[in-house]
């Protein structure tokens, strides 16, 4: 019989199926939850009734109209808010793909139920993949840019700051005990030149 190699850690916690689904869930209801106020704001400053047509029908966005384009405006907003979103719910660069996918895909399920029919405007689809590319590219540096961040090892925030010159990153505490500076490399004592003394 063939032994199993125990998962890594953390595997089971990252991939599992019911975070994944909660997840999505998430990034969804935030997702038409910063439409819907968008929305609701344009459409109040604008002096036109809101209405669900203006969040989940196709028809709405109309290339046609300044109530289409201000559709449009608000919707590559709310990709504004999903990276956002994707930072502090996902926050793994090599799953903000999927996620930004999923989220567009399911929205036009939603889109073509709540529409009865497939979106056949050419404003829709353009402005899908425009958002869907937003949220990809901008959720994916966001999250390499929180992965990257160089990583404090305690220390208190008296050890960050500025050296005697100015410099950043100098005056870094690494460590304390014997033989430790507060660059690392060691505690140096200053000895003064005599007169008259050759140096090598």
């Amino acid at each position: 019989m063939r032994h199993r190699r125990p998962p890594r850690p953390g595997a089971l916690q990252t991939l599992s199926p019911l975070r994944i689904l909660t997840q999505i869930l998430l990034l969804q209801t935030l997702h038409y939850a910063s439409a819907i106020a968008l929305i609701l704001l344009t459409a109040l400053a604008a002096g036109k009734p809101f209405s669900l047509d203006l969040v989940l029908s196709w028809r709405s966005l109309r290339g046609d109209t300044t109530v289409g384009w201000t559709l449009g405006l608000c919707w590559v907003m709310c990709a504004g808010a999903g990276i956002i979103s994707l930072l502090l719910l996902i926050a793994r660069s090599k799953l903000v793909l999927d996620f930004a996918l999923s989220l567009h895909f399911i929205h036009l399920l939603v889109t073509s139920l709540y529409s009865k029919g497939i979106p056949r405007n050419w404003l829709w689809w353009a402005l899908q993949a425009v958002s869907a590319s937003l949220m990809a590219g901008g959720g994916v540096w966001a999250c390499r840019w929180r992965e990257l961040r160089p990583i404090e090892f305690g220390g208190g925030g008296a050890a960050k700051g500025k050296g005697r010159d100015g410099d950043e990153g100098v005056g870094y505490l690494v460590g304390k005990g014997k033989g430790r500076g507060r660059d690392g490399g060691g505690e140096y004592e200053m000895v003064g030149i005599k007169d008259g003394e050759d140096s090598v």
